[in-house]
């Protein structure tokens, strides 16, 4: 079958298949390799709104039923089922932490991210923080690192609360999560 000949699967099958094939908790899809059939036009907003055909997508369940076979390779965004592979548009994070719970102090702090599509992530070695800053601005998009690849932007309400419970280490601010540090701002860019 060529490339044209390809008949790129809607959201709706995409949906179905997953239902089928779904047992408990995420499905394998670090494992599945089906063809790549084309693109949807399906995107997923820096909000975390998920929108089909220009639409947004109303329905939690079904955000969430997507939100589990989304996959990235290099870095392009993908939805993977068993039998198909349809790429999407990601205009930043594929999920957004919207808030996180703290347990513990200073280096034996532990802080749990909650997502918008229910993931959850303890930040630390396996689940790395990040922050970028615009090059023009300085503005701070802070990152946690959710799954196989996926990240979650930080909310503002939650990156105001974990500059709430940072500290500083070696010349840097940041926050200590399971015994890592992660670096938000060197100590000398901020102000007094």
């Amino acid at each position: 079958m060529s490339a044209q000949d390809r008949v790129i699967p809607s959201a709706d099958g995409i949906a179905a298949s997953v239902r089928a094939s779904k047992g408990k908790g995420l499905p394998p899809v670090h494992l599945w390799n089906p063809p790549f059939c084309g693109d949807l036009d399906m995107r997923i907003a820096r909000d975390g709104t998920w929108f089909y055909l220009g639409t947004p997508i109303g329905r939690f369940e079904l955000v969430k039923l997507f939100s589990s076979i989304l996959r990235k390779d290099d870095d392009k965004y993908y939805l993977v089922t068993p039998v198909e592979k349809v790429g999407i548009t990601v205009e930043d994070a594929p999920f957004v932490a919207t808030d996180f719970d703290v347990q513990g102090d200073g280096q034996n702090q532990v802080l749990t991210f909650s997502t918008h599509v229910g993931d959850t992530a303890v930040a630390g070695a396996d689940h790395p923080i990040r922050v970028e800053r615009d090059p023009k601005t300085g503005e701070p998009s802070p990152y946690i690192l959710v799954r196989d690849n996926l990240e979650a932007l930080i909310d503002r309400k939650s990156f105001y609360r974990l500059v709430a419970c940072g500290s500083h280490f070696e010349d840097w601010f940041g926050v200590w999560s399971s015994g890592t540090f992660f670096k938000i701002i060197p100590s000398s860019d901020l102000s007094e």
